[in-house]
C-alpha cells in the first residue's frame, strides 16, 4: 500500500516539475528494444521520403551510424536516436516524414516539456459461425461477435526523461483510456480501476499508466504503473501489426505492473532492467509478496537483430503459496529492407497450484511475425501461433478477471491452441491506420464438461473458428 501512495504522488511530481522547455512531438520508437516498456505511438506519417531511393530506404532502416559510448557520451544511432522511449519498431521504416496533426499543447504545459496526445481506435469482428452467444472464445480484444467497439480512447501526458547520455533529468507519465478494452488492461484484487467501474460494465475506464521517471547518465528509474518487460505485442494498438492479440500476451505475459523499474545501458549494445512490482495483474500487493522482474536486450552491429529475454519471479495468488516464474525471449531479424522477421517464445511455470490439489502446472508456446512493407501506404503481415496450456489453467476468457464482461470459459482447456492470422495495414493519411485481418484459430485437447464451454469455440460447440476483422486508428 505505502509502494502505492508513493507512485502517485511521485507520478504527479514528474510530470508538474519544471525543467527546460521541449517542444518535440510524438517520439519515433527505438529500432530493437522490449515492445512493451513504454508507449511511443508512432506518427505514422508519409510525407516527403516517398521518393527515397531504395538504397536510402535500406540504409534508413537497418544501417545505423557508428556509435560511441564513454563517459557522458550518449549512446545514439539513426534508427533509435538520443534519449528517446522504449518501443517497437515502426515497419514503415523511413518513410515517417510529413508530421502528423497533434492536439493543441497549452503553453504551460510546453514550457515544463510535457507532450500531450493520444489516439481513438474502433472495430469490429465478425465470426462465420455466429456463435449463438456472441462471443468468439478466448480471443482479445476482438471477443465480440458483430458488435461494433471503440475499443480505446486513449489520452496522454508525458515529460521524456532525455540526459543525453549524461546529466539528470525528471519526469513521467499519465495515460487514461476510455473504452471496451479497459477490461484487459484493468489491475485487479485491491485494483485502481475496480474502484473506478461498476461490474459487468462494457465500457469502462482504465490508467494503464502513471510513472514518475529520474535519469541520470546511462541510468532511468520508473516508478509507479507502467508496462512490463515480457513480450512482443503490447496495448497500444500502433505498436502491434494485427487488431487481435496473441494467446501468448493475453494469457501468459504481465502486460502492465505496478512498481520500481530501472534501465541501464551497459554498452552501446546491450542494455539491462531490473526492478519489482506488486503482482500480475495487481495495483496494489494483496499477499503480501513483491514479483521480480529483469531482462536483458542485446542489439547486434549494424542494427539488423536484436535478442531479448526478460522473466517475471513472484506468487500471484492471494494465498502467497503459488510460486510463479515466467520467461520470454524475443528475436527480431530485419531480412531486408522491408522484411522482418519476429519469433517470440514464452514458458510459464506455477508450482503449488490449489486448483490442481498442489501440483504444478506449464504454459508455453512460440509465435511468429512476417511483416513486409509493400509501399509508403501498404504492408501485409502474417501471425502463426502455437500455445500450449498443458493443465487446462490459463486460457480462460475474461471472466476469470472480477468485473470483467466476457465469454465465461473456465476453468480452461487442457490441450493446444493454434493461430494463424494474416492481414493488411493501409495508412492512407498521416494520422489514420485502417487494419483488415483474417484469423482461423483451432484448438487440439481435452473437453472440459465441467465447465460452461465444454470446447472453446462457437458457444462450446466447436474446436476451430474463422474470423474477419477490422480496425481503425486515429492519432492526434
Amino acid at each position: 500500500m505505502r509502494i502505492v501512495k508513493c507512485s502517485l504522488a511521485v507520478s504527479m511530481l514528474g510530470l508538474l516539475v519544471l525543467g527546460s522547455a521541449r517542444a518535440e512531438g510524438l517520439q519515433q520508437p527505438a529500432s530493437a528494444n522490449f515492445a512493451a516498456y513504454g508507449y511511443n505511438y508512432p506518427d505514422f506519417a508519409v510525407g516527403n521520403e516517398m521518393e527515397e531511393s531504395a538504397t536510402e530506404q535500406a540504409k534508413d532502416a537497418i544501417s545505423p551510424a557508428p556509435l560511441s559510448h564513454g563517459v557522458c557520451e550518449p549512446i545514439c544511432d539513426e534508427m533509435a536516436g538520443c534519449g528517446d522511449t522504449y518501443g517497437r519498431e515502426d515497419i514503415f521504416g523511413g518513410w515517417l516524414a510529413a508530421d502528423p496533426w497533434q492536439m493543441p499543447r497549452p503553453y504551460s504545459l510546453q514550457r515544463l516539456g510535457i507532450d500531450n496526445g493520444g489516439f481513438v481506435q474502433a472495430g469490429i469482428t465478425l465470426n462465420t459461425d455466429n456463435p449463438a452467444d456472441d462471443f468468439n472464445g478466448p480471443l482479445l480484444p476482438t471477443d465480440r461477435s458483430g458488435e461494433f467497439q471503440m475499443n480505446k480512447l486513449w489520452l496522454y501526458f508525458e515529460r521524456p526523461v532525455d540526459t543525453g547520455g549524461c546529466g539528470f533529468d525528471i519526469g513521467g507519465r499519465v495515460d487514461f483510456l476510455y473504452g471496451t478494452d479497459y477490461r484487459t488492461t484493468a489491475n485487479h484484487g485491491l485494483g485502481l480501476d475496480d474502484r473506478i467501474n461498476r461490474s459487468n460494465l462494457l465500457y469502462g475506464l482504465s490508467i494503464p499508466q502513471m510513472y514518475a521517471e529520474v535519469a541520470w547518465n546511462d541510468l532511468s528509474v520508473r516508478m509507479g504503473r507502467m508496462a512490463g518487460l515480457l513480450g512482443y505485442e503490447s496495448v497500444p494498438p500502433m505498436d502491434n501489426f494485427f487488431y487481435s492479440h496473441s494467446y501468448a500476451m493475453q494469457y501468459a505475459e504481465p502486460v502492465l505492473i505496478t512498481g520500481l523499474m530501472g534501465k541501464y545501458a551497459i554498452s552501446d549494445r546491450t542494455v539491462m532492467f531490473a526492478g519489482f512490482h506488486q503482482g500480475v495483474h495487481r495495483f496494489e500487493d494483496d499477499n503480501g509478496r513483491l514479483n521480480y522482474q529483469s531482462g536483458v536486450l542485446w542489439t547486434a552491429p549494424g542494427g539488423r537483430t536484436s535478442v531479448a529475454y526478460a522473466f517475471d519471479l513472484g506468487r500471484n495468488d492471494a494465498a502467497a503459496v503459488e510460486d510463479e516464474a515466467i520467461h520470454s525471449l524475443v528475436i527480431k531479424q530485419q531480412v531486408t529492407s522491408k522484411l522482418l522477421y519476429v519469433i517470440q517464445s514464452d514458458i510459464v511455470r506455477r508450482d503449488n497450484v490449489a486448483a490442481l490439489a498442489g501440483r504444478h502446472a506449464e504454459t508455453y508456446g512460440i509465435n511468429q511475425y512476417l511483416l513486409y512493407t509493400l509501399n509508403p501506404h501498404w504492408a501485409v503481415g502474417m501471425r502463426y501461433e502455437w500455445f500450449r496450456d498443458d493443465d487446462g489453467t490459463a486460457v480462460l476468457g475474461l471472466n476469470n478477471l472480477p468485473g470483467a464482461r466476457g465469454w465465461a470459459g473456465a476453468p480452461g482447456y487442457a490441450g493446444n491452441f493454434n493461430a494463424l492470422t494474416m492481414g493488411l495495414n493501409w495508412k492512407p493519411k498521416a494520422n489514420l491506420t485502417i487494419r483488415p485481418e483474417v484469423r482461423w484459430d483451432w484448438y487440439d485437447g481435452q473437453a472440459n464438461a465441467a465447465g460452461p464451454h465444454p470446447l472453446p469455440f462457437n458457444n462450446g460447440t466447436s474446436t476451430d473458428q474463422f474470423t474477419l476483422a477490422a480496425d481503425v486508428i486515429l492519432t492526434f
